[in-house]
């Protein structure tokens, strides 16, 4: 990706005020940070309008106009960001996996990223949506490791890893991958597919989450859900294009685009939010 980043504007975005170096507890710090303030969000692919995965436009869009993304957006900036600081990174593809079953056969359309330090594998994912990994893990297979939400582990199976989170004393995959770098055309492709192709569940449904230090907050369609760890989830259906709107405003901290068919398309989302 050509281009340069403003880390002083992302950093602002972002709310990190501490020390930034090329150490663990900066990745920490900044995937954490990252997940808070930059919702997960499709309204462009809902909106009929491209996703531009060019590092100009991912800043312009994340950083500069308050707006989010999904996994290419999102992880594609962030890579950008920490190469910028003196990490070493690489990106990685996947095959979704989450609320499907194990023997599943999907697309790859899910980037995450791979992060070599001090001699150690590191894996970052600042774009899974409702069920985003805060923090980093350790590329260590069979090893439960601790986040500020719930526990997730990796797994070998089948030549290849899952990312696992325990989701109500369940483990449960979120998607399947292995460990050979990507190029940014797969993503190009894949994000052509994500976007625009009339199978994809982003073209006709409206997905956003943000994860905080302790709740997930997530719409899909007109269904809106807390989960708070130990609890059961709050859910609530909103009626209305003006609590989609609030919503999105309030809970989400986006700033909804100045696009003349966002209120038809709220209008017309489903009840019902597909699997």
């Amino acid at each position: 990706m050509s281009g340069s980043i403003d880390m002083e504007a992302y950093l602002r975005r972002i709310g990190h005020a501490g020390p930034v170096a090329p150490q663990l507890p900066t990745l920490h710090a900044l995937a954490i940070a990252h997940v808070a303030a930059i919702p997960f969000e499709n309204l462009n692919p809902l909106l009929g309008l491209p996703v531009d995965l060019e590092l100009a436009a991912l800043q312009r869009k994340l950083v500069q106009d308050g707006r989010g993304g999904y996994c290419f957006e999102q992880n594609l900036l962030f890579a950008a960001v920490l190469r910028t600081i003196g990490f070493e990174v690489s990106g990685l593809i996947a095959r979704v996996l989450w609320t499907r079953p194990e023997d599943a056969v999907t697309p790859q359309t899910h980037m995450l990223l791979r992060v070599e330090l001090a001699g150690e594998s590191w894996l970052v994912d600042v774009g899974f949506g409702g069920q985003n990994l805060s923090g980093a893990l350790r590329l260590q297979a069979d090893t439960e490791q601790a986040t500020p939400l719930e526990p997730c582990r990796l797994v070998q199976m089948d030549g290849d890893w899952r990312m696992q989170s325990l989701v109500r004393g369940q483990w449960l995959s979120l998607y399947r991958f292995d460990l050979r770098p990507v190029p940014l055309i797969d993503y190009i492709v894949a994000n052509h597919y994500v976007s625009t192709h009339p199978d994809s569940f982003f073209v006709y449904n409206l997905n956003v989450a943000r994860t905080t230090s302790d709740r997930r907050l997530s719409l899909r369609n007109r269904e809106f859900t807390v989960r708070r760890i130990g609890l059961e989830p709050e859910r609530r259906m909103l009626g209305s294009v003006a609590e989609i709107r609030q919503a999105l405003e309030r809970e989400f901290l986006i700033r909804l685009p100045a696009h003349p068919q966002l209120d038809q398309r709220l209008l017309n989302l489903p009840d019902n939010v597909p699997g």
